[in-house]
């Protein structure tokens, strides 16, 4: 069985490359949707006179991988409260949109929308609504990144690295119920990928944070609530970035190796019961697109929902 949906994310090319990552996606195709003539030329689509949008029709197998990771993938790689831009990339063909082909896809769409409104807050504006027309773009445009992997991209390569490393890590998490467990393959899974300095997590215990699996260095055993990075993540429930370490109040040096750092909650449910902790040794490593990946990749820990 092969399903499609098409997603508008910006310039094409960095969102045709994004979604051919993906395992279960059998195919992807740049091209203009939902405008208001006839075979439009990549040069018509760019004068922005002709209602398309840049958009990459993505057929999928529904056994492999579901309409849900294919959306928390595309709002993650774009910026959704942003209103004809993408990057550098400026104008009504470069704006975001969901198209479906088929109606049975809206609640599946909907509960995305639902999940960006509560976790940014605020509503998207990116477009939803049926699939009106669709018009294969240029053989030159088609696969822009794969002939061409120096190419101008609006996506942060990184994004690429995320990808693949959150699908591969609901694989490899499965079933399993024990958190611990799930801790343990998720530091070794993030710092084989990425080759931080530390990687690991901090679990909840009363008043402290005590040390969980991870991989990297030996590090500190407890952290008291509020305290350090760690712990001001945990007391303040949310993602903390900190280019220079040295420059945090009251930073805890469990190694001076340690010189960026970012870390991110893990909840059940509204609860915050541990936290994932990464280390580099370079000043600044670590942004917003960290943040965003990191959030769904500590949510895949307790949860199925990235």
């Amino acid at each position: 069985m092969t399903k499609e949906i098409y997603l508008s994310g910006g310039c094409y090319w960095g969102t045709q490359h994004l979604f051919s990552l993906v395992d279960g996606v059998r195919e992807t195709e740049v091209g203009f949707a939902n405008g208001h003539t006839d075979s439009p030329t990549y040069e018509e689509v760019y004068t922005d006179t002709t209602g398309f949008a840049e958009t990459v029709r993505v057929r999928y197998n529904p056994s492999v991988v579901n309409l849900d990771f294919l959306l928390a993938c595309f709002f993650r790689s774009i910026d959704p409260f942003s209103l004809n831009r993408q990057g550098g990339d400026a104008g009504t063909r470069y704006r975001t949109g969901i198209y479906y082909t088929s109606e049975a896809d809206l609640p599946e769409i909907e509960a995305a929308f639902s999940r960006v409104e509560k976790r940014l807050g605020g509503r998207p504006v990116t477009e939803c609504g049926p699939l009106q027309n669709f018009f294969p773009a240029h053989e030159a445009h088609q696969d822009y990144l794969r002939k061409n992997p120096g190419g101008y991209c609006h996506i942060p390569l990184k994004t690429f690295t995320y990808v693949r490393l959150l699908q591969d890590l609901r694989y490899l998490l499965g079933d399993e119920t024990d958190p611990v467990a799930r801790m343990a393959n998720a530091a070794s899974l993030i710092r084989e990928r990425t080759g931080w300095f530390w990687v690991g997590f901090y679990r909840v215990d009363g008043e402290q944070l005590v040390l969980g699996p991870f991989q990297g260095t030996p590090a500190c055993q407890r952290i008291g609530y509020g305290k350090g990075v760690c712990g001001t993540a945990w007391e303040r429930g949310e993602t903390i970035v900190v280019p220079d370490v040295e420059q945090f109040p009251g930073h805890i040096a469990c190694s001076n190796a340690s010189r960026s750092e970012i870390v991110v909650p893990l909840r059940d449910g509204n609860e915050v019961r541990a936290v994932l902790d990464i280390d580099s040794t370079d000043l600044g490593t670590f942004d917003l697109t960290d943040a965003l990946w990191l959030e769904a990749v500590a949510g895949t820990v307790y949860s199925a929902k990235a």
